[in-house]
């Protein structure tokens, strides 16, 4: 029962990811950097410190399930990146 959750929200999360990446493209690996001319990972480290802070803000009582699916997907999204980099986008 509990690998098949396992498995269940690893799914949901990988389907958030796929739906964003063709709705916005490859913004995460390849943003405009019209104000920010910051790398892509440290802008992704950005948005993972902002989905930490709205955490730490809201306390446990608080915490919706969006934010946490946000804050794995960036997690996801800064492997990938790496990977991209490094040219083993397998």
């Amino acid at each position: 029962e509990v690998q098949r959750i396992i498995r269940s929200e690893c799914a949901a999360i990988a389907d958030l990811l796929v739906k964003k990446n063709q709705d916005y493209g490859n913004s995460f690996a390849d943003p405009v950097q019209i104000f920010s001319k910051s790398d892509p990972e440290e802008q992704i480290n950005v948005r993972i410190d902002d989905k930490l802070k709205r955490l730490m803000n809201r306390g446990d009582k608080h915490i919706s399930e969006d934010t946490e699916a946000d804050l794995i997907g960036y997690l996801i999204l800064k492997r990938v990146y790496r990977k991209i980099k490094a040219g083993r986008g397998e």
